[in-house]
């Protein structure tokens, strides 16, 4: 078989390691010269802990296994299985942390409820005030600039024998006929299927296959500092996380929402707190989340100060100096409750976007179905 990977970004490679890991010859299309987008522009998280149960648990669980697999394959994603901590610092958010832990599936994404000296432990670098902190053993991380670079090698060694191939700066314009695309150079790419792993480009050749998409953009702010000097062991949350996660939706969530409010800046950047450190010892530090189109295309300082104060109230520190700033965008199906919105949208032909802030996380997954479902 002779797959058309269309989309250089995690989403898109992923199914090209499912079609080279089952014997298939792949071409993948990028119309940048490398991937741009979210799936640069994010943590790097795999993120179990606030996963919706059913469907969307079981995705990312199953993707957590995929990732540690292939991140035993290639070392350089630099997959850590890091988990993560969500300090808390009252009994409003201590309530929604122990509602948490009653969840039926609460064994399966690894949660605790840590006093904060127990999650001084596994974190030290937390020397700030908080009273207990919210573990998950089941989070981890990778390197999000660097894993397509290192996927695709490992893609080139895989398929041996040419059953691979990348090409960069091509933007596909059309669908030609059954499993068949043509690009801006005028070339046409033919295979027994095509997969659009467009990410947030949903214009252009999407827009005309896929006119009534049910899918949104969302924009965020992230930034990333110099070094810590320390190891940060786990990734960080704050308690405005219970507020954007759907694993954390309870009376007690209710209670919380409804007796303390976020900050004035947090509430109107849809914010919440997510650290992660890269194997360079920098922090990324995000994020806010816009929804209402046109985006700005600037970035505010308001949201960053704000991140600022609450990383640097956990540390117990001053934060290093930040040393890039950006904006980035992701597709999110309306509907927030489905993983992905998958759709053959012409003979031979599969659009699959709108994972949102899952995409990272549940990539491997996405594309495992996707293989299964088109008989791979």
């Amino acid at each position: 078989m002779r797959v058309i990977v269309v989309g250089g970004g995690v989403v898109g490679t992923m199914h090209a390691w499912q079609a080279v890991e089952r014997g298939h010859e792949v071409v993948q299309i990028e119309r940048e010269a490398e991937a741009r987008g979210a799936s640069l522009r994010n943590f790097g998280q795999i993120w179990v802990s606030g996963r919706a149960g059913g469907e969307e648990l079981d995705t990312a669980l199953r993707a957590r296994e995929l990732w540690e697999r292939i991140g035993a394959e290639v070392p350089g994603l630099g997959f850590r299985a890091n988990g993560s901590l969500t300090p808390v610092r009252n009994a409003r958010e201590y309530a929604v942390a122990e509602a948490a832990l009653a969840r039926p599936d609460a064994a399966a994404r690894g949660y605790e409820l840590l006093g904060a000296d127990e999650a001084r432990k596994i974190n030290p670098a937390l020397r700030g005030a908080f009273d207990a902190a919210l573990w998950c053993e089941r989070d981890a991380a990778v390197e999000p600039r660097t894993a397509q670079l290192r996927l695709r090698e490992a893609l080139h060694a895989k398929a041996g024998g040419g059953r691979y191939t990348f090409l960069a700066g091509r933007e596909v314009r059309e669908v030609t006929g059954p499993g068949a695309v043509r690009d801006d150079h005028g070339d046409v790419h033919r295979g027994d299927a095509v997969i659009l792993a467009t990410g947030a480009w949903l214009s252009g050749l999407v827009r005309e296959l896929a006119p009534d998409l049910p899918v949104r953009r969302v924009r965020l702010q992230m930034m990333q500092t110099a070094p810590l000097g320390e190891q940060l062991t786990t990734s960080v949350a704050d308690a405005d996380s219970f507020r954007y996660y759907p694993a954390y939706r309870s009376a007690a969530l209710d209670a919380l929402n409804a007796g303390q409010a976020q900050t004035p800046i947090a509430a109107a950047h849809n914010m919440q707190l997510l650290m992660v450190q890269r194997r360079d010892g920098g922090l990324t530090i995000g994020d806010t989340h816009a929804y209402e189109h046109p985006f700005a295309f600037d970035t505010v300082e308001e949201p960053y100060e704000h991140l600022t104060e609450v990383v640097e109230s956990f540390l117990g520190r001053p934060l290093p100096k930040i040393r890039h700033r950006w904006a980035g965008v992701y597709a999110q199906c309306t509907d927030t409750s489905r993983v992905v919105h998958r759709q053959q949208v012409a003979d031979g032909v599969w659009l699959v976007t709108g994972p949102g802030g899952r995409g990272m996380t549940c990539s491997p997954a996405m594309a495992e179905t996707t293989a299964n479902e088109l008989g791979w």
